[in-house]
């Protein structure tokens, strides 16, 4: 018989280490600080540009040099990282995603001025071409139209290779496309680009909760009624997460991503305890947009709603989180 199941009320009171804040504070099993937070941003062509996302309340995309100085606040406020995600015109985008690998490209551009602005912030770029793909996927349509792996790997590679080049600190592959990761390992190894880290969205899954993020980045009225079902995962899977993120391990990942966030908790748990590696999840798009509707309409109390969501992560097992609210949060945890 286990401890556990041998105390018992009165000897166990549980309610004596709640009675008062500083044992509270003592027995805390997991905290959240400014420096779990990753915050994904927007970026787009021009200068003083700054559009709101409408699905996103309070979510803005903006042009490079806005960007910047809001950078600069995040830094400052002590996030290690944001997550770089481009907003791509109509005229770029085509059926083989050649701007993806553009070395004069948005990414590529915002990555170097990122960079030489503040030296010491990561910078994480998306390696994926729905932003770039005049049909909405993240890859490279056959005959028929289903997404060619091979081909669309080959692509990724040139994608992910220019964004180091450029600079960037972590290129995080978010395609689902079998073997990129190791692909990906391979050219960076090649090019004596050794220390250019890999963040594997290794357990994406083919969610609902994408739509804002779509709406955001401008890929939702070129994938229109289509899904991404035939390489992102079933919701319904966990074990096929574990088998995922082995593999992308295996390849050469240095650390992982589970997305969506909240509702793959379970997941990001199985995924720190059977394979104890740096895991990683995303706080998505629509996971902000219902916070944000339930703040709107005075149905929870914001401040307080946005730092517990965020500490069910660490809870969870996550090491850090990728969210909207991570500038907010991190002005939160300053005055905590």
């Amino acid at each position: 018989m286990s401890f556990m199941t041998t105390r018992q009320f009165p000897t166990s009171r549980l309610r004596r280490m709640r009675r008062d804040d500083f044992s509270r504070r003592l027995m805390r099993e997991h905290t959240l600080t400014a420096a779990d937070l990753i915050w994904p941003v927007f970026v787009l062509e021009g200068e003083g540009q700054r559009e709101a996302v409408p699905s996103m309340p309070g979510v803005e995309r903006l042009s490079l040099d806005l960007l910047i100085e809001e950078a600069r606040e995040a830094f400052a406020l002590g996030i290690p990282a944001i997550a770089l995600f481009p907003v791509v015109g109509t005229a770029l985008k085509s059926e083989l995603a050649e701007e993806a690998y553009n070395a004069s490209g948005l990414v590529q551009r915002s990555v170097r001025a990122l960079k030489e602005a503040i030296p010491g912030l990561g910078i994480i770029t998306d390696v994926a071409l729905d932003p770039y793909t005049s049909h909405g996927q993240d890859g490279i349509l056959d005959e028929a139209g289903y997404v060619h792996n091979d081909r669309t790997v080959e692509t990724l590679l040139k994608q992910a290779l220019s964004h180091a080049e450029a600079g960037a600190d972590v290129v995080a592959p978010s395609d689902m496309m079998d073997g990129r990761i190791g692909s990906i390992r391979h050219v960076l190894e090649q090019e004596q680009l050794v220390n250019t880290r890999i963040m594997a969205y290794s357990a994406k899954y083919a969610s609902r909760y994408y739509g804002p993020f779509r709406d955001a980045v401008g890929s939702a009225g070129n994938l229109g009624k289509a899904d991404k079902t035939t390489y992102q995962m079933d919701p319904g899977n966990g074990d096929e997460a574990l088998h995922e993120v082995a593999l992308d391990l295996a390849e050469g990942a240095d650390m992982v991503m589970i997305k969506p966030g909240m509702p793959y908790l379970d997941v990001v748990r199985r995924v720190k305890d059977e394979l104890k590696v740096p895991t990683f999840a995303y706080q998505v798009s629509g996971e902000y947009a219902m916070h944000m509707a339930a703040f709107e309409n005075g149905w929870l109390e914001a401040d307080a709603v946005i730092l517990e969501s965020l500490l069910c992560f660490k809870r969870a097992g996550a090491d850090g989180v990728l969210t909207y609210f991570a500038k907010r949060a991190a002005r939160l945890l300053a005055t905590t």
